[in-house]
């Protein structure tokens, strides 16, 4: 019963204009993107790690230039 909610919905939402689907992509999406404390956390003691290893040059870096050569030939 569910999968005919959603198929109706998606259809409704196809005929909208191209701005009105755009706006319903970008609120949809949205709200799939809820905070999490605990990964932000994750990520802020592996950014810290990060820096820590680079101060100490035990971190390989590659430049910026290097980087975009790469995908420019792509």
């Amino acid at each position: 019963m569910m999968a005919n909610s959603v198929n109706s919905i998606i259809n409704q939402a196809l005929e909208l204009t191209p701005l009105d689907r755009a706006n319903l992509a970008e609120k949809l999406l949205a709200s799939l993107d809820k905070p999490d404390n605990t990964i932000d956390a994750l990520w802020g003691k592996e950014a810290d790690m990060r820096i820590e290893k680079y101060r100490k040059g035990e971190l390989e870096t590659v430049s910026a230039s290097e980087v975009f050569s790469k995908y420019k030939k792509a």
